[in-house]
C-alpha cells in the first residue's frame, strides 16, 4: 500500500502543509488535521480486514496517522468493553444504554489511545525525546508509552494536580516538571518550549497525529453494535477535542461504507465550574468564552479548549445539546455508576453519569434511545473526591457479639 497520509490541512482556509510536525496554520493560525488518501485506504480496508486485525485499536491502523506499522508502539490499547448498563439504565428510565468503560487501558485511561499513535508518529518522524502538558491522565500515557520506545519523556502538570496522577506518572520514570498555575497556563509554556527545544509534544507539535487516536472510541462503538452507530453518545469535553473526534470515526465508517448512515446526536458533558463548551452550547452562541476552572474534575479543567468551536460546531451539526453539573452531582455520579455497573470512574466520569442524567430529565435522551457514554478514566487516580466514604467503615472486636451488636 502506498502512502496513505496526503498531508496536513488547516481546518480554516483549507491551505495544505507536508505531514510533519506541525499544528498550527501559518497563514491564519488555524489547526492543522491529517487529510488521507480514502480511495487507496478503500481498497484495503472492509469489515473483513478489521475482524482479522489485533485485538487492539491498531486493527484500525488504516485510518491511523502510521505508515509503516513497524513503528507502532503498542500495549495492546483499545478495543475496550461496550457494556451494555441494565441497571444504570433501569434507574435512569433507560432500555438501551451502553457504557463504552476505557478504565481498562493500560495506564487506565482513554489517554492511551491518543499517545500509541502520537508515539508512534513522533518515532516515524525520528524523534528522541516526547512531551506533553497534562491535567493527569495524559502525563501517565506519555510517560509509559515514551518509556517503552525509548524516548527522553518530560511531563508539565500543574503543581496542585491529584497525588493519585502524579504517582501514576511518575513510576514510568519520566521527568515530572509541577507548574505554578493552571492547566491552560502550563500549555502555553509548553508551546513555547515545543518552539525552542525541538521535541515531539504530543499535543502540541504533534497534536494532529495524536488527536486522531481518539477516532478509534468510535470505531469500536459502531464494531461492538454490530457494525451501526447508536442514537445518542454523552462524551466528556475538555478541549473538546474527544467529541469531535469519535464523531469523525463514526462519520469516516459511514463514507466507506462500513456501517450505514450515521444519525447519531452528540452530547457534551462538562463540570459547571469549567464549562466553556457547555455553556456556548446551551446558549446557542459559537463564541466560546474562556473561563478560571473551579472543579473538582481537574481532567476537564481547561478553561480556552483548543477544540471549543469545534465540538460545539458538532454538536449543532448533530442536533445533540450539553450538560454541565455540579461538583456535588459528579461525587454522586461516580458513586451510582460504581453501585449499578460495578465500574469505579474518575471525576471525568462522573461528570458523564450526572450529565446523563440530566439530560433524561430534561427530555433530550428518551427511553428507546441507543445511547452511549464513555468513561474515560480510572476511579483510582482521583480517590480524594470520594475520601469521605472511608468515614463510614465499622470497626468492631474480632467476636461474634461484636457483629452481632453492630446488627
Amino acid at each position: 500500500m502506498r502512502t496513505k497520509i496526503k498531508s496536513l490541512r488547516c481546518r480554516e482556509c483549507l491551505r495544505e502543509y507536508p505531514a510533519q510536525a506541525r499544528h498550527v496554520c501559518e497563514f491564519c493560525f488555524g489547526p492543522l488535521e491529517v487529510v488521507y488518501d480514502y480511495q487507496e485506504i478503500k481498497k484495503h480496508f472492509n469489515r473483513r480486514t478489521i475482524e482479522r486485525g489485533p485485538d487492539s485499536l491498531w486493527r484500525y491502523w488504516h485510518l491511523l496517522p502510521v505508515e509503516n506499522p513497524e513503528n507502532i508502539i503498542t500495549r495492546q490499547e483499545g478495543f475496550t468493553p461496550l457494556i451494555r448498563a441494565e441497571n444504570l439504565g433501569k434507574y435512569l428510565g433507560l432500555k438501551n444504554l451502553y457504557l463504552k468503560n476505557d478504565t481498562v487501558n493500560p495506564t487506565f485511561s482513554f489517554k492511551d489511545r491518543v499517545v500509541t499513535v502520537a508515539v508512534s508518529r513522533a518515532k516515524e518522524l525520528n524523534f528522541e525525546t516526547v512531551a506533553c502538558a497534562s491535567t493527569g491522565n495524559l502525563a501517565a500515557s506519555v510517560s509509559a508509552y515514551g518509556s517503552l520506545a525509548g524516548f527522553k519523556a518530560f511531563v508539565f502538570i500543574p503543581a496542585d494536580l491529584e497525588q493519585g496522577k502524579i504517582l501514576n506518572a511518575a513510576v514510568y520514570g519520566a521527568r515530572i516538571v509541577a507548574i505554578k498555575g493552571n492547566y491552560d497556563q502550563v500549555n502555553r509554556l509548553c508551546a513555547e518550549i515545543a518552539d525552542n527545544f525541538g521535541w515531539a509534544f504530543v499535543n502540541v507539535n504533534i497534536r494532529p497525529y495524536y488527536a486522531e487516536g481518539s477516532k478509534t472510541l468510535g470505531f469500536e462503538t459502531a464494531e461492538q453494535l454490530g457494525w451501526r452507530a447508536p442514537d445518542c453518545l454523552v462524551v466528556p469535553a475538555a478541549s473538546g477535542s474527544l467529541l469531535t473526534k469519535i464523531y469523525k470515526g463514526l462519520k469516516e465508517f459511514q463514507d466507506l461504507g462500513i456501517i450505514p448512515s450515521v444519525k447519531t446526536r452528540v452530547f457534551a458533558a462538562q463540570a459547571q465550574g469549567c464549562a466553556p463548551i457547555a455553556t456556548a452550547i446551551l446558549t446557542d452562541n459559537e463564541i466560546i468564552r474562556p473561563v478560571k476552572p473551579a472543579t473538582i474534575a481537574k481532567s476537564l479543567a481547561i478553561g480556552n479548549p483548543a477544540d471549543g468551536f469545534y465540538a460545539w460546531r458538532t454538536v449543532k451539526y448533530s442536533g445533540g445539546s450539553a450538560a454541565a453539573v455540579s461538583d456535588e452531582e459528579i461525587i454522586e455520579g461516580i458513586k451510582l455508576l460504581a453501585r449499578t455497573e460495578g465500574i469505579f470512574a474518575e471525576t471525568a466520569g462522573g461528570v458523564t453519569v450526572a450529565a446523563l442524567k440530566k439530560l433524561v430529565l430534561e427530555k433530550k435522551i428518551s427511553p428507546r434511545d441507543t445511547t452511549v457514554i464513555y468513561i474515560t478514566g480510572n476511579g483510582l487516580k482521583t480517590q480524594e473526591a470520594i475520601a469521605d466514604l472511608v468515614k463510614n467503615i465499622t470497626v468492631i472486636e474480632p467476636t461474634l457479639e461484636s457483629f452481632r451488636r453492630i446488627l
